[in-house]
């Protein structure tokens, strides 16, 4: 006696097309998560008011980056990492020296290239010398002696009997500043690896429909 096993459908195919079916869900879903944090952080940052600039240097990429695979995943990132990492925390800054902090009042103006100036910067800007005055309450002053222009900057006088001189508050000196948290970048995070799974069936499903 011959017997035959004929099994219908396909085991091995039908096994093979759920694997492919897993790995275009697993990679749909884990792009999908990348450009949806991605655009919640960039939300939160314009959000908190620091800047379509700084939004757009956050990124994402999908990996594998051609192809499906069910080791698929995303990463998320920013290219200022510094500076949206210290928004995010909202830390404790110290000066360097262990001394003051300086920080510019609208009468010290820009260093070129719209960076924050520092003291040194700008006696070499304007020609004028800073001098220190201690508050015991408040913080503390390096202040000059000049005019201000139009733009409420302190610059030289150019007056030979004074007029129009004043002494302008030019730096805020404090021992310390803490940054506040304008940011909560875990917040969406976990909201998107949360979704994650439901992502993978979603488009698991999807991609079995006839």
């Amino acid at each position: 006696m011959k017997l035959k096993l004929d099994i219908r459908p396909d085991l091995v195919a039908m096994m093979a097309a759920e694997i492919a079916a897993g790995e275009r869900a697993v990679s749909a879903a884990m792009r999908e998560a990348g450009t949806d944090l991605k655009l919640a952080w960039r939300g939160q940052i314009t959000g908190a008011g620091l800047g379509a600039r700084l939004a757009n240097s956050i990124r994402s990429e999908a990996f594998p980056k051609a192809g499906i695979s069910l080791n698929a995943a995303a990463l998320v990132w920013s290219k200022a990492p510094v500076i949206v990492g210290a928004h995010d925390a909202g830390p404790l800054i110290r000066s360097k020296n262990g001394l003051w902090l300086a920080i510019p009042t609208p009468a010290a103006g820009r260093a070129l290239g719209g960076r924050r100036i520092t003291p040194g910067a700008w006696e070499r800007k304007t020609g004028l010398r800073l001098r220190f005055v201690y508050r015991r309450t408040g913080p503390s002053l390096l202040v000059a002696e000049g005019r201000l222009n139009t733009k409420g900057q302190a610059v030289a006088s150019r007056s030979k009997t004074g007029r129009g001189q004043v002494t302008a508050p030019i730096f805020l000196l404090v021992p310390q500043v803490k940054l506040p948290k304008r940011l909560d970048l875990a917040r969406d995070a976990e909201r998107a690896h949360d979704a994650v799974p439901g992502r993978i069936v979603a488009n698991w499903a999807e991609g079995r429909l006839p």
